[in-house]
Parts: structure tokens; C-alpha cells; sequence
């Protein structure tokens, strides 16, 4: 009974140090994203090559994102989420000083290196310090940067774009970082390195590849021939190719891999992760669509268009506790299916609404369509972690991240896709505003079949594995 109130403080202290520090990443994704316009024009870039301020970042998260596992067995959690936030503290400064589109990009490549550091790690340290107690309740706090970030990213981006330079948009981080790394000094837990691993150098070749391949073709999608392109065939197939080999090495290599992909042999972790790769395609595929309705078919500006899609975050944000507690009391099925069938219905209003639909029945659907979010997205990400022995927490953390990360990916391209040819010749209003609803329509499937796919997670959670003993190396 003692060590319970000590449990929960350590537990706490993580958490609030982990968010605290998540939080000028989840911010910068979002208020760049709003920015591209501004950005070409003042650094006279092209469309084409702007893109790559947003590219830069994605590949180089799947550069670093499969390193991590590894790097926490040579430096511990503590240091090394200390030295991703002072990366990403670095790397945006130099954003803000860059003198030309080129070293933009290159700056935005090393807040990638930073930012995929962090991803996985935050997940890696909070599980452990709730050493497999009250998943549920901790992924819903994990959650809440995400959520944050794109209800206030838009609307700081916008301000920030409309009153300064877009040099502020980065420079906005160094409080923030400084205060991430602050926090994490402070409150996570001091360790020391667990069992020194050997870089597996062969598995890195392979999968880092194979990640960069697989996110790099998704992100040419959205033009002129869609998956016809060569930029996105060739990428795509050499990426699952390089996949595949991984896979068949890191089952060799056994304990030595890189990502131990044995570990897809534990069922809640394997359906877990399917499920959040093939719930992209309905998630962020969607967040694709609803802005880009509220600016092209309502003529909505960039501010504008995140306020009006704030109530969705609020949604998410207002459901997100109570979902956590509900998948920690009757387990994570029926969580995730109904959250997906609250998905499912919210989506209807968009797929007939037209140039003059109520604004205030959209922005009500949000908020009900938010609340679906929060509701299925925790319980694949507890599941993914139930039963997880603590030395292979960083494996499970790095493969729910990747699945993550391609899955959106996908949904995003495919529904890139469909809206690029379902709008395409719109001669008028009413013309754009029918080919934005056949593409909310596919939106509508996608969340219905997410429904269908959360029956494979498991209807009730897994016995709590015991502690570590003594003798196992921590690393928080």
C-alpha cells in the first residue's frame, strides 16, 4: 500500500514533464501546415519546392523514428528526450534565421530528427512509469498535445502570420522547448542506460529506407495521376520491398535487431497496430478534407478555417478522459467501435453539405464527430501496450509509431486522391462543393469500416504482468 502514492507521483511527474515538452512540436506541425502560402511567396519558392518544408520533416521522422529503441539502451529516457528537445530547440532557431528556401528545408530536416526522437519516446516513458496500471486514463493525458495542437496551432499560426514575420513561427518554440527541457530536468525520474545494445547497422539500412520510401510516395499522391506517378510507384514498392527484408533480417537477429519484430506475435500489439495503420485512412485522411472545404468551396482564409475547426479538438479533447476510463473498466471493443460509429454519422452532415449548408450544424458536427475521435483512438493505443514486458516497451513504442505514421500517411494520399479527381473540372461552386462530398463520402466509409476493424482489438484487458525485479536494468 505504501508504494502505490509513490507509483502515482512518479507517474505524474512523467506525464506533466513529457507533455509539457511534446507541445512545441505538436504546435510548429500545425502552424506550419498553415503557412506554406506565406512562405513561398516571401522566400519566391514554388508550390512544388515549398513542399518540401513539410517533406523535410516527415522523412526525416522516419529516419530517426526506428533509432530510438536503440538510442534509449545507450543513453536512458531521461537524456535522450532531453537531447531530442534540445534539437528541436536548435533546429528552430536556425528555422527562424534561415536566408532562403533551401536552408529552410534543411533546418526543417534536423526539427524532424528531434521531433522522431520524441514521438516514440514519449509513449516509451509514460508506459513504463505506469508499469501496466490504468492504460486507459494515461493515454487519454497522453493524448492532449495532439488535441491542443491543432485547436490552437491554426489560430497561433494565423495570428502570428497576420501581425509578424513568419520568422515567429519558430522562434514561438524557444520558450517552449525551454521550458520542455526545464520540466524534464526536474521531474523525469534520473536513470541510467539499460543492457548496452550493438547498433544493428544492416536492420537501420533497411528500415529507415524502407520508411523514407514508403512516407516520401505517399506525399506525391496528391498530384496529377495520383498512384499512376512514378514518384510514388517506385518509392512505395522499393519502401515495402526494404519492409520486408527487415522484417526477415530482424527475426534473424532476434534480441540484437534493430526493432525486434517478434513482438508483432503478441496479439494485442499486432492488432493494435493494424488497426491504427488502417484507421488513418479514416482519420487523417478526413482532416485532409475539412479544412480545405471550409477554404475552397467556403472561401474561408487560413484563420478563419482553424477556428471553425476548433470545435472538433474540443470535441475530442471533452471525450478523451472519459474514454480512457471506460477502456480501462470494460475494455477497449466496444470503446473503439462506437467511437467509430459516432465517426461514421458525424462525417454524413459534410458528404451533403453545399456552398450555403448552415455553418452552425457543420461546426455542431464537429464537436460530435471530435468526440467520436477521442473515443477511438485511445483504445488501440492501450491495447498496443497491454502485457508488454518493460524492457520491450521502446520496441512496441517505435512499431505503434511507424504504423501510425505510414497509415496516416496513406489515408491522407488516398483521399488526396479521390478529391483531386472528383474536383477536378468544377466550373462552378455547387460543382466543387459535389466533388468535396463524394470525397466525404469515401470519408464515411473508411470511418464505418474502422468500426468493423475495432472488433479485432480484445474485449477485455490482459492481467497487469508483474514488476521488474531488481536485477533488470531501468530506463525510464
Amino acid at each position: 500500500m505504501a508504494e502505490q502514492p509513490k507509483h502515482d507521483q512518479t507517474l505524474t511527474r512523467t506525464a506533466v514533464a513529457v507533455i509539457a515538452g511534446a507541445l512545441a512540436m505538436l504546435f510548429d506541425t500545425t502552424i506550419v501546415s498553415v503557412a506554406l502560402r506565406t512562405l513561398a511567396e516571401d522566400l519566391h519558392a514554388s508550390v512544388a519546392t515549398i513542399q518540401w518544408v513539410s517533406t523535410a520533416f516527415l522523412l526525416a521522422l522516419g529516419v530517426t523514428i526506428p533509432l530510438v529503441s536503440w538510442a534509449q539502451s545507450r543513453l536512458g529516457g531521461k537524456r535522450l528526450w532531453i537531447l531530442a528537445q534540445s534539437v528541436f530547440l536548435i533546429a528552430s532557431v536556425l528555422c527562424g534565421l534561415a536566408w532562403n528556401v533551401e536552408s529552410l528545408i534543411a533546418f526543417r530536416a534536423l526539427q524532424g530528427v528531434g521531433g522522431g526522437i520524441m514521438l516514440p519516446l514519449m509513449m516509451t516513458l509514460v508506459v513504463r512509469a505506469a508499469q501496466g496500471r490504468s492504460l486507459g486514463r494515461v493515454m487519454s493525458t497522453m493524448s492532449l498535445p495532439a488535441v491542443i495542437g491543432p485547436i490552437l496551432g491554426p489560430v497561433v499560426g494565423g495570428l502570428i502570420l497576420n501581425s509578424l514575420d513568419w520568422r515567429w513561427m519558430f522562434w514561438i518554440n524557444i520558450p517552449l522547448c525551454l521550458i520542455g527541457i526545464v520540466t524534464a530536468a526536474l521531474l523525469l525520474p534520473a536513470d541510467e542506460p539499460a543492457r548496452r545494445v550493438r547498433l544493428d547497422v544492416a536492420g537501420l539500412l533497411l528500415v529507415s529506407p524502407a520508411v523514407v520510401g514508403l512516407l516520401f510516395g505517399l506525399s506525391n499522391a496528391g498530384r496529377d495521376g495520383g498512384f499512376a506517378r512514378a514518384d510514388v510507384l517506385i518509392p512505395l514498392l522499393a519502401g515495402a520491398a526494404l519492409l520486408a527484408a527487415f522484417a526477415l533480417w530482424a527475426v534473424r537477429k532476434k534480441d540484437d535487431a534493430l526493432i525486434d519484430v517478434r513482438l508483432l506475435r503478441h496479439r494485442p500489439l499486432a492488432t493494435a497496430s493494424t488497426l491504427m495503420f488502417l484507421s488513418g485512412f479514416a482519420l487523417y485522411g478526413a482532416m485532409l478534407l475539412l479544412p480545405l472545404y471550409w477554404q475552397e468551396v467556403r472561401g474561408r482564409e487560413v484563420l478563419e478555417a482553424g477556428l471553425l475547426l476548433a470545435p472538433q479538438g474540443i470535441g475530442s479533447l471533452l471525450s478523451r478522459s472519459i474514454a480512457g476510463r471506460l477502456v480501462d473498466r470494460i475494455g477497449a471493443r466496444a470503446v473503439s467501435v462506437a467511437g467509430f460509429l459516432v465517426v461514421t454519422v458525424a462525417t454524413v452532415p459534410f458528404a451533403f453539405a453545399g456552398t450555403n449548408t448552415n455553418q452552425w450544424l457543420l461546426m455542431a458536427a464537429l464537436v460530435v464527430r471530435g468526440a467520436g475521435l477521442g473515443a477511438a483512438t485511445i483504445p488501440p493505443m492501450t491495447v498496443a501496450f497491454m502485457g508488454i514486458e518493460r524492457p520491450d516497451v521502446p520496441h512496441a513504442s517505435v512499431i505503434t509509431r511507424i504504423a501510425t505514421q505510414v497509415g496516416g500517411s496513406f489515408g491522407v494520399a488516398v483521399l488526396g486522391v479521390i478529391l483531386h479527381a472528383t474536383t477536378t473540372g468544377a466550373r462552378s461552386g455547387a460543382d466543387l462543393a459535389a466533388g468535396f462530398d463524394r470525397a466525404f463520402w469515401w470519408a464515411v466509409g473508411l470511418a464505418a469500416a474502422g468500426a468493423a476493424l475495432s472488433l479485432m482489438l480484445p474485449a477485455r484487458q490482459p492481467a497487469v504482468p508483474a514488476p521488474a525485479t531488481a536485477k533488470e536494468p531501468v530506463a525510464a
